[in-house]
């Protein structure tokens, strides 16, 4: 979130992803499933849930709004890590139950452990009265559809290039573009998107994505857009399979 607390307180080519074989529609051959399953059942972690009425799926991630799909939070600075959560999923357990979000912002004045969230998630697991309530949560398979997707920001061209990723099943930890017949990675800033201040040339581009759990996704063929998606073929395996 910016910075508001709660009442309580285009066409591209061949794609492979990692040692399995990508699956258009986000499975893998390998994966046998397990979207929205943990990626470490022992890694639980706590804190406390607020919540903020201004939840929309926008915010310091820097994507658009999801009026449609208000399941969504925002992480407390430090585990927010300048963005390196951005896109990823929690499962939430709450006093009155349990609720899956979509990490979109940043929580600033938050303590480590702690998620503020849409009034629709915590209405999921406390009532709003509560204000602030204990958690517990761990990362999961985000329940996407479809391939990766590139957005390329307004003002990108040959010279200067930034990146955002999109849809993808857990967070991202490297991008990468090819240049010069060898992947270079490209720095990520705060507001999460990846940003080569030198540009990625005049496409089409060769890119490689890996997630925090080491698989790897790879496109090429990729327009260089302004302003614009363009969906690579593969997607990560879920975790749990």
């Amino acid at each position: 979130m910016d910075g508001s607390e709660g009442p309580g307180a285009t066409q591209a080519g061949a794609s492979e992803a990692g040692d399995t074989h990508a699956d258009p529609d986000g499975g893998s051959s390998e994966s046998g499933g397990g979207v929205g399953q943990p990626c470490d059942p022992s890694d639980m972690r706590s804190g406390e849930a607020t919540y903020y009425d201004f939840a929309d799926g926008s915010g310091n991630c820097s994507f658009p709004a999801t009026p449609n799909d208000l399941m969504v939070g925002a992480m407390n600075h430090t585990d927010y890590a300048d963005s390196a959560v951005c896109g990823s999923c929690v499962r939430i357990d709450g006093p009155d139950g349990s609720v899956d979000v979509r990490i979109v912002d940043q929580c600033p004045e938050c303590p480590q452990g702690d998620i503020d969230l849409s009034p629709e998630a915590f209405a999921l697991i406390a009532p709003l009265a509560a204000g602030r309530v204990p958690i517990a949560w761990q990362y999961i398979s985000c329940p996407v559809v479809g391939p990766v997707v590139y957005h390329f920001k307004d003002g990108s061209n040959p010279y200067w290039t930034a990146v955002q990723i999109r849809n993808h099943r857990h967070a991202i930890a490297t991008f990468e573009v090819e240049q010069d017949g060898a992947f270079v990675e490209v720095p990520r800033v705060d507001y999460n998107y990846f940003v080569r201040d030198s540009g990625m040339g005049e496409g089409p581009l060769s890119l490689r994505i890996t997630d925090v759990l080491g698989n790897v996704v790879e496109d090429s063929g990729i327009p260089l857009l302004d302003d614009a998606d363009a969906p690579g073929v593969g997607q990560f395996p879920a975790c749990g399979g």
